[in-house]
């Protein structure tokens, strides 16, 4: 009896602790049906202070944070084609690494399957290139003689021309060894015959494999009225690429939508003559009116209108303003045309005349010159300064392309000559990805060996992948040369580097973003803009606040939280920098740390004015003056 209650008595706590087990385990799985805002608050610590306790956040942010914190999977690693050529360092010596450290800590940024638009075609043709630039390299002795012969046979000059064509395949060209850059110009003179009707400019880029034919940067088809005199002269201008074909054409006078093309400007200047606009309405309405007109009378006053004409000479002029291509002819500004996306001034290598006209001159004019750094007097007081302070007070990264040599110069001769960065309280190192051209590559070396103030990019320099450059410069500023502060700049400002420091001595070294801010725009959402964003890249109404990319500045802590975050892959890409730089710190500040917004009209995106910090869009003439006046007046003053 004893024995069989013992029994019953195990058995029943047993039971009493199974039913317990259960009622406990119960109480688990009814925690883990938790609120998302409980969710994310255990597992998501970065997001815990951005959320009060009741959950609410400021109408904007609350919409884009439900957004942003959406869990999605991390990007996955892709190996790019050429990504493993861009990385074969075996034979680069330590004293070239030098102009090599942002870049050797990019490739895993570079691998990511979320990478920005045009990764892998930049990535490629870099690879290219640097192929053949580092056979150069590889071997020191052949590296000096081969660098000097190639400058000798092809450097980079201010002109080229042509006189006369002597073929007889209606083919008049110029070679570009250097590409084109902003004011740079190319000028035709000749007479139209008019028995094909028509004849063409084309800009040609670089070849970069055998299989794919060279893009066509900018064509520019001149229709005349042909042998009858019934059809009404027109300009067709267009792209092309081996990948996508024509784009879409731009026709002046539009055919059947005239008024379509008034106020559309580029740099100032309309699409299309307004002249050529209302001689194409008056020639349609006296066309109209009256039969009896002749095909001689309507040619007469169709030339009277456009530019070209059967057997009439004309010097038309072909120049790269800031935004897009415009011609020129006797005098009179024609068309214009926006530079489209992957297709740059500075990739064009060839200019082609073809068609049925006596070409008197060609003659290309503004190119990029690089200077014989051996000639330059001043070198060593241009030469960056060694840095020996084991942490900068700031880091300047300056955005540049590989063929703008003369605003390197500049900038060289005026504000960087400010004692902060002469003493090396401040460094200044420009951020350049590498040029399709082996001449510009050549070029652009013996700088860095002259200057000492390059990092070279492990990609070329397509607008669309400047937000590499971006983190770049917070790896400078974070893992290579520590700074206080990081700031970004473009290479045709000029920066007022005394001011800057003044102003940072009382504003926060930590949570900084301080520039000319703008706290309320929106994406653009037309596919012809520059600046198009479409719904896929950021599906909101409105960008959390971000500083215009022509300067800003911000604190070491935000970088190293930039860095780290996509290393990890917790940020994501956004094809305009300093937008992008915006959407990151947004990140920072929802990982609840505080963010000061410091908004400095003073930094101007667009020009000059009295008692600037930043100017932009200063050309290497006007960053010299401006220098200059400094010295002089010791006013900032601009140059116009």
């Amino acid at each position: 009896m004893k024995k069989w209650s013992g029994g019953m008595l195990i058995v029943a706590l047993a039971t009493i602790l199974i039913v317990r087990y259960s009622l406990v385990g119960n109480k688990v799985i009814k925690r883990q049906k938790q609120s998302a805002y409980d969710f994310f608050r255990n597992h998501h610590p970065s997001d815990k202070s951005r959320v009060k306790d009741n959950g609410s956040l400021p109408p904007f942010q609350n919409k884009v944070t439900a957004l942003k914190n959406r869990p999605s999977e991390k990007p996955t690693l892709v190996n790019f084609k050429g990504l493993d050529d861009l990385y074969g360092f075996r034979n680069i010596s330590v004293e070239k690494h030098k102009y090599l450290l942002a870049w050797g800590q990019m490739r895993k940024l570079l691998s990511r399957s979320d990478a920005l638009p045009e990764t892998a075609k930049g990535i490629y043709e870099a690879s290219v290139a640097w192929k053949d630039f580092s056979a150069i390299l590889h071997n020191k002795e052949a590296s000096q003689a081969s660098i000097v012969n190639i400058s000798e046979d092809r450097n980079c000059p201010p002109f080229v021309s042509r006189f006369r064509k002597t073929n007889s395949s209606n083919v008049t060209f110029l070679e570009l060894p250097c590409g084109l850059i902003e004011d740079s110009s190319v000028t035709l003179v000749a007479i139209p015959h008019g028995g094909q009707g028509s004849f063409h400019i084309d800009l040609i880029g670089s070849r970069i494999s055998r299989e794919a034919d060279a893009p066509i940067v900018l064509h520019y088809n001149v229709s005349l009225p042909g042998e009858n005199m019934t059809e009404e002269p027109f300009v067709v201008q267009n792209t092309w690429t081996d990948e996508f074909g024509w784009g879409k054409e731009e026709r002046c006078p539009a055919h059947g939508s005239v008024n379509s093309l008034k106020g559309f400007m580029l740099d100032g200047l309309a699409l299309c003559n307004e002249q050529l606009i209302r001689g194409t309405v008056a020639e349609s309405s006296n066309a109209r009116s009256s039969e009896s007109l002749t095909n001689v009378s309507r040619s007469v006053h169709a030339s009277a209108n456009f530019p070209f004409a059967e057997g009439s000479l004309f010097t038309a002029t072909l120049w790269v303003g800031l935004e897009g291509f415009h011609m020129t002819v006797n005098g009179r500004h024609e068309t214009s045309f926006a530079f489209r996306e992957k297709l740059e001034p500075w990739s064009v290598n060839r200019v082609e005349v073809v068609g049925d006209l006596d070409v008197l001159s060609t003659i290309a004019e503004g190119l990029p010159v690089s200077e014989d750094h051996e000639l330059v007097v001043d070198a060593e007081h241009l030469k960056a300064p060694l840095i020996t302070r084991k942490r900068l007070v700031m880091l300047i990264g300056v955005f540049s392309s590989g063929n703008n040599f003369e605003r390197r110069m500049a900038i060289r001769r005026s504000w960087m000559q400010y004692e902060a960065i002469r003493s090396g309280e401040v460094a200044v190192r420009f951020f350049i990805g590498l040029h399709q051209t082996m001449q510009v590559n050549v070029e652009l070396w013996k700088e860095a060996q002259a200057y000492e103030d390059i990092q070279f990019m492990p990609f070329v320099d397509y607008y669309s992948l400047i937000s590499y450059k971006t983190v770049a410069i917070c790896i400078m500023g974070t893992k290579i040369v520590p700074a206080k502060y990081i700031m970004k700049a473009d290479d045709d400002a000029f920066v007022r580097i005394d001011e800057v420091l003044s102003i940072l001595k009382g504003k926060p070294s930590n949570g900084l973003l301080y520039g000319l801010i703008s706290s309320d725009s929106s994406p653009h959402r037309e596919k012809d803009s520059k600046w198009y964003v479409s719904e896929k890249e950021w599906p909101h109404d409105k960008y959390p606040p971000w500083a215009h990319g022509p300067g800003y500045i911000i604190s070491q802590d935000i970088a190293k939280f930039i860095v780290q975050g996509h290393q990890e892959g917790d940020l994501k890409w956004f094809k305009l920098e300093d937008v992008a730089m915006g959407i990151w710190i947004e990140h920072f500040k929802n990982s609840g740390k505080e963010v000061h917004y410091i908004s400095d009209d003073r930094f101007y995106n667009a020009g000059c004015d009295s008692e600037y910090i930043l100017a932009h869009y200063q050309g290497p003439r006007k960053l010299l003056c401006l220098w200059e006046k400094l010295q002089k007046e010791h006013q900032p003053n601009c140059c116009e």
